[in-house]
């Protein structure tokens, strides 16, 4: 079991990331935005008395000066933990000021999460309550919809998908209209379309299908271990070399399906702050020598949410 007081430190992680952003927030630059948050995000995580190593990161060493996969970060001095990381979950989003950049991150008891490279993934996410495989990846969109209005016990026309704004989602695109449900198209930042399924009500969002980032499948799947909900995942590996950069990182078929346990299992802990505002959280706001973020922290073992708005002098 991961240690209680990680709760507050995680938080503090991702807020220390979401202020560094945010104070680039509409300056046009997606690099600067990245490396800020990067350098912040690793900063905090150095002080904490952990001995991590991030799994889920900015990419592998020879491409990624910081929070690269494989990298060691905290004292040392305390228990082994695998880290899944975005320390700007929306560098566009960020540069040009848009909805729904987060700083995110999430912390489990070693080999608890997967070791995915940093390549695409095949998703598909629903909220909880639902018999287990309402949902498929394996299955058509419009097959989907319709097992998930069933479920709900709802017409199609009442399902709302959301799906990243991509050419190649024509096709899951154009099934789901056949259905006649609707489409709620993202530009970026799909943990957070993962999430929001979580929480129709609320958000909008029934389901969350198509193509994003492996890093952000894994971090989605953490938070909705902590919240509940259905996800399935499969890695898009159309090269050898990057066949056989997975099978290095211990993924043996790189065709499997992944379900929600086997991206992230046993004590999860997932922390997200708003560098802009968006759906789920307020961005970072810059008030006359203070500064307020606001974070919603998650535990597996416990099935705690906790929505912290923190106030501070500027530094």
């Amino acid at each position: 079991m991961l240690n209680r007081i990680l709760t507050i430190e995680i938080a503090r992680v991702t807020e220390a990331a979401a202020v560094a952003a945010a104070r680039l927030c509409g300056r046009g630059s997606e690099k600067d935005a990245d490396q800020v948050a990067v350098d912040a995000m690793r900063t905090a995580l150095n002080t904490i008395d952990i001995d991590a190593t991030v799994v889920i990161g900015e990419g592998e060493r020879d491409e990624a000066p910081m929070l690269y996969i494989g990298e060691k970060v905290g004292t040392g001095k305390g228990d082994r933990i695998d880290i899944a990381l975005d320390p700007l979950e929306g560098t566009t989003l960020t540069a040009k000021a848009m909805h729904n950049a987060l700083a995110v991150i999430a912390m489990a008891e070693a080999g608890s999460l997967l070791h995915a490279p940093d390549c695409y993934m095949d998703k598909i996410a629903i909220g909880g309550g639902f018999p287990p495989g309402t949902v498929d990846l394996d299955a058509s969109a419009e097959e989907n919809i319709a097992r998930l209005a069933e479920a709900k016990g709802c017409q199609p026309s009442e399902i709302t998908a959301c799906i990243l704004d991509r050419p190649r989602h024509a096709d899951i695109i154009a099934g789901v209209r056949k259905t006649g449900a609707a489409i709620r198209l993202i530009t970026d930042g799909d943990v957070a379309g993962v999430i929001h399924t979580a929480d129709p009500a609320e958000t909008g969002i029934d389901i969350y299908m198509g193509i994003g980032g492996a890093p952000e499948g894994v971090l989605a799947a953490s938070a909705l271990r902590c919240i509940g909900g259905q996800m399935q995942g499969r890695l898009v590996l159309k090269k050898a070399d990057e066949r056989e950069r997975a099978r290095r990182m211990g993924i043996e078929d790189p065709d499997k399906k992944f379900a929600l346990e086997e991206m992230a299992s046993g004590d999860v802990m997932f922390a997200a702050t708003g560098v802009t505002d968006g759906s789920m959280l307020r961005g970072v706001r810059f008030d006359q020598g203070w500064v307020t973020t606001e974070t919603v922290v998650m535990r597996s073992a416990t099935g705690t949410v906790r929505w912290i708005r923190n106030r501070s002098r500027v530094k």
